[in-house]
């Protein structure tokens, strides 16, 4: 028997609980600033995780929804972070002979790393907690 099938006749039903809260417009605009903070890192490159953890540490008492998109925005680029500096060790170690399989991979990694972050901002805007894939969650 599921959740909606306890609706008393002539009652609705209670909506799915996987629907996503209705977010203010002030919530998710700080959710995409969150996100889209990342794309500071064409100005510096550390800026990927300066933005979202400005965004995190100013919104995270006043606006849970945004706080929550910037922590999993920061924990994305922090690992996309330390996936490129495993390649610059790899690079590095094997005299640049290893850059021939780090390079296609670093691009693969910017690709991926633009993307996800386009897609998350989108979500965000809509109002939907969206999770990265492949993410270390170092930041709780």
């Amino acid at each position: 028997m599921s959740d909606n099938d306890t609706a008393t006749p002539g009652q609705e039903p209670a909506p799915p609980a996987s629907l996503p809260a209705t977010q203010s417009s002030e919530e998710r605009t700080w959710a995409l600033i969150g996100h889209l903070s990342a794309f500071s890192a064409f100005i510096s490159g550390i800026g990927c995780i300066i933005g979202p953890l400005i965004v995190w540490l100013v919104k995270r008492e006043t606006l849970p929804f945004a706080a929550d998109q910037a922590k999993e925005a920061l924990n994305f680029n922090i690992t996309v972070a330390i996936a490129g500096v495993a390649l610059w060790i790899v690079t590095i170690g094997t005299f640049f002979i290893g850059a021939l399989l780090t390079v296609p991979l670093g691009l693969l990694l910017f690709v991926g790393w633009v993307v996800f972050t386009v897609i998350a901002a989108i979500k965000a805007n809509e109002g939907v907690a969206w999770r990265y894939p492949f993410t270390l969650r170092l930041v709780k």
